[in-house]
This record gives structure tokens, sequence and C-alpha cells, in this order.
């Protein structure tokens, strides 16, 4: 067994993606990890409250360092914790960019203020992680060393979302796990849906999680007469998500920007044919009428002539298909793989950095 090792994680650990890192490093890594993530979130004055925290924080993480000290420091999103991480001048560490880029909208006010904070960051990291290829083209924007970057996903743990072949066909069983925001367009994928049930289409929709439109959506869906057929579970516990999408056999996500989506990769791994954006986060594992289609951003129409042709041409759609993607899945995504790969470069940073004069 490799010799166990600390990591101080950067970042928010209720996040599910953040929990599959965690526990793979200490699965796979014989690592212990401490925690440390900002309180404030969201908009309005809360935006506020959490700029002044970070600026204590970053004091906070230095006393951390101090009395725990970690051999290793990993940061989420290069703009925010990544940035903290820098300034605590320890080393080393290692930052994940979340999205296709961490500056984003890329209109916003801050944007330029955030360039230079990303470009500060790539230069004192050790390691920049991007969880897909398509992430990197930002990175290198704004000055990423490419030697430094890490393109492998976390993966998916096949013993939890596994394989379902037995897919019931009566009607559309679509799902929905994306988070209740703006972003992912919700809104669109009810509308289409709406136009689905005038077309006499059986159907029903899943849409799991939570968020700020939570309310709004519910409304949306009413309005739509919707009711029956659309059902928000909420915020539901991780190890049931797999039980959802077995029992479906559409996976839908329309976000308007995506960098490496988990959730599609479990919609892979549990057998549901996708129907995403068409953006180069999904380009990279989708080709379009192959093993799923991609459907450009906001388009109710021709997202709603996807589904319908869908289930018009459902038996090929769930045929040799889905397994093509649980083999993509197994070659390129599998959690146990994938998390001892990367807990293995993560010692490696370590050893080097302890041997070095």
């Amino acid at each position: 067994m490799v010799k166990s090792r600390k990591i101080l994680f950067l970042g928010e650990t209720y996040r599910a993606d953040a929990m599959t890192w965690l526990q793979g490093l200490k699965e796979f890594g014989n690592f212990e990890i401490i925690t440390f993530e900002l309180v404030y979130a969201g908009a309005g004055m809360k935006r506020f409250f959490r700029l002044a925290e970070f600026v204590t924080a970053v004091f906070k993480v230095r006393h951390l360092i101090k009395l725990e000290k970690p051999d290793l420091i990993i940061a989420e999103r290069v703009t925010s914790y990544g940035f903290m991480a820098a300034l605590t001048g320890f080393q080393p560490y290692i930052v994940a960019q979340q999205g296709i880029t961490d500056i984003y909208p890329p209109d916003a006010v801050s944007a330029p203020f955030k360039v230079l904070i990303q470009k500060y960051t790539f230069r004192k990291v050790s390691l920049i992680h991007a969880w897909g290829q398509a992430m990197t083209v930002s990175m290198l924007k704004h000055g990423a060393d490419k030697s430094k970057i890490l393109v492998l996903p976390k993966g998916i743990d096949l013993n939890k979302f596994n394989y379902s072949a037995q897919k019931k066909m009566d009607k559309i069983r679509a799902i929905v796990t994306r988070s209740l925001t703006p972003d992912y367009r919700h809104h669109i994928i009810l509308k289409a849906f709406a136009e689905i049930k005038k077309a006499g289409i059986p159907f029903e929709v899943t849409i799991v999680g939570d968020g700020i439109l939570l309310n709004e959506l519910i409304a949306l869906s009413r309005s739509l007469d919707l009711e029956t057929e659309v059902l928000f579970t909420g915020r539901i516990p991780n190890y049931t998500l797999s039980d959802y999408l077995r029992a479906s056999n559409l996976y839908i996500s329309m976000p308007a920007t995506e960098g490496m989506s988990a959730s599609l990769l479990e919609a892979f791994a549990t057998g549901c044919y996708p129907i995403v954006s068409d953006l180069p986060g999904n380009r990279a594992w989708i080709e379009h009428n192959v093993n799923g289609m991609l459907v450009p951003v906001d388009r109710v129409d021709l997202l709603t002539e996807a589904i319908s042709d869908f289930w018009g041409r459902k038996e090929e759609a769930l045929g040799t298909t889905l397994e093509m993607n649980l083999k993509i899945i197994q070659q390129k995504a599998d959690y146990s793989k994938n998390m001892k790969h990367i807990a293995d470069i993560y010692h490696q940073i370590i050893s080097q950095h302890q041997s070095d004069p």
C-alpha cells in the first residue's frame, strides 16, 4: 500500500463531484482529507459577504496549513478556491477547473479581473486538472502551461451505476439530473415535452434535484398542462440516483455551457439514450445520430424533433447504441481505473516536491 499522505481540499464538499473526487483519493491513494469551504454563496448581498469572507479565509487557510501540515492542496475552480490556494503561498497545489471556463459569464463586468486572477493562479499551480479535453481551450488561452495540464475524468463507479439493458418501452421515460438553475435550461425541456404531448406520444419526465428555479419550473409545468407527466423529485440521496437512471430510457440535458458532464457519463453507464446540447464538452463523447443526439442550445423545435425521432426509432436507438456507450465508459471513464491513476499522479507530485532541494 502506498504511504498515507494528507490533502487539504478547498472547495464545496456537498457537491456530488467533490464527494466522488475525495472518496476516490481516499480509496485508491490512501489519502487523509482535510476540508475547508466558504459559507456564503449566491447573489445579492450574499455575494458581498462571500467576497469579505474570502479575504479572511486566506488567513484561516494559512493557519490550517500550519496546524495540519498537509502534503498537498487541491482546489476547485481556478478563480475562487484555486486563487485562494495561490495566495497562501503553499506548494505543491493542484487546481481543477469546473466548467468549460471558470470565467463565466464571459461578458460579466468582473470577467477582465477574473482573467488576471486565472493567469496568476496558473503561474503558481503545480498541476491543472481538466476533467475533459474541451476544458483545455480556455486554460491555454489564459496562460496555462500545457505541460502542467492533466486531462482525465474522475470516471463513473460501474458497480454503483450499473448497466440496465432491460428498459420499459411502453412510453418515453425521460430523466433530467442537472441542478435547477438558469444555465441548465429546464424550461426548454418542458416546452419541448408540451409539444410532444400535443403529438400524442406517451411519456413521463423525472426531473431530479433542487435549485433556485424549482418553484418556477413547477409552475411552468402546470401552465403547460404537464402536471401528470412531470415528476420533480427535489434533492435525493446520491446513492438512489442510479435507480432513477436505470428506470429511464432517455436522458436529456440542455445546458448553455458544458465542460465535462459526469451526469452524461452516468446516463451512458446505466443505459439511457442521451439527447444533449451541441457543445464541445458533449461532442467529445457523442457523435450525432451515432451514439446519441446533439441539439443546439435553446432550440425547443429541434429538441422536440429529436425526442420524437428517438421515439420513432426507439428499438434502433436502444440497441447497439447503448452497448457502444457502455464500452466508452469502460474504456475511458471507469472510476476505479481513473481514480487510481489520478491518485498515483498526486503522490508523484508530492514526492517530487519533497525531493527538490
